[in-house]
């Protein structure tokens, strides 16, 4: 099996977009993840697509910002968005679909929306699993994988920690079913009252770090045994995922160096 790692473009919106993507690679990352919203134009994606083209870099492309309470305003915005990006070439899309107030009817057709565009036209998509979505709960994302036989998932167990205020112990088999469906991981590390550690490196969180480990190590094993190929974001966030020091809202350690030491980290741990 290959993994690859992409580096988030959240967090390093401040960088001219050739400064960033020479950090990317000096990172040792293979590609990208960004975010294409409404308000992006095309000339804007054309000049970016042809910029990231250049240096061989694959794109996973994030949806995130429809967010419309009418559930018909909502589809219409998702399925807008599906036709403006539908002419870049990407490696996956990394979906954050629906409400998490809509019915299970209304989210599933919004699924079945995106899963159907994917096929249609040959690209790869995940749902990511993320609180204020379809999937925010562990147990409320296996009601969906278990009618959905279709249904692949991005795991940003994160969320799920933070909604379950645990580390799941008492939903083991919802995890097993979600590991065999998922495709994409966001390697953030949630603990039960966060949905992001202040730091995976200290001590002081190893329990929330081993407890993630375990499910990405699950998952690795399955693509491995499957043969398939694996891609891994690290994605922990700045400002307000990021703790801040009090009064001066400055991050209480470095966001980029605390991506790259998990990529780092990952690589290590999967290289044999």
């Amino acid at each position: 099996m290959s993994i690859q790692f992409f580096c988030p473009r959240w967090g390093s919106e401040q960088l001219e977009w050739e400064v960033f993507l020479d950090r990317v690679q000096e990172a040792g990352y293979q590609g990208v993840e960004l975010g294409v919203t409404r308000e992006t134009q095309p000339a804007e994606m054309d000049a970016l697509w042809d910029q990231i083209s250049h240096r061989n870099m694959p794109i996973i492309l994030q949806h995130w910002d429809t967010v419309e309470p009418d559930f018909l305003a909502y589809y219409d915005r998702f399925a807008a968005w599906l036709e403006k990006v539908k002419p870049y070439p990407v490696l996956r899309i990394n979906s954050q679909t629906g409400r998490d107030f809509f019915t299970f009817e209304q989210n599933k057709a919004l699924i079945l929306l995106a899963n159907e565009f994917a096929a249609a036209n040959g690209i790869t998509l995940s749902h990511e699993t993320h609180r204020h979505k379809f999937n925010f709960a562990a147990h409320v994302t296996r009601t969906f994988l278990e009618a959905i036989p279709s249904l692949r998932i991005t795991l940003d167990a994160s969320h799920w920690v933070c909604v379950a205020e645990s580390y799941l112990a008492d939903q083991a088999d919802t995890l097993k079913l979600a590991i065999s469906r998922t495709d994409h991981i966001h390697a953030r590390v949630g603990y039960p009252e966060g949905p992001q550690v202040p730091d995976p490196r200290v001590p002081e969180w190893q329990e929330a770090l081993e407890a993630h480990l375990g499910w990405w190590d699950q998952i690795v094993a399955l693509k491995q045994k499957q043969g398939l190929p694996l891609t891994i974001t690290p994605e922990f966030g700045p400002y307000p995922y990021m703790v801040p020091m009090p009064f001066t809202r400055q991050p209480i350690t470095s966001q980029w160096e605390v991506n790259a030491w998990m990529m780092q980290m990952l690589r290590e741990r999967y290289s044999s």
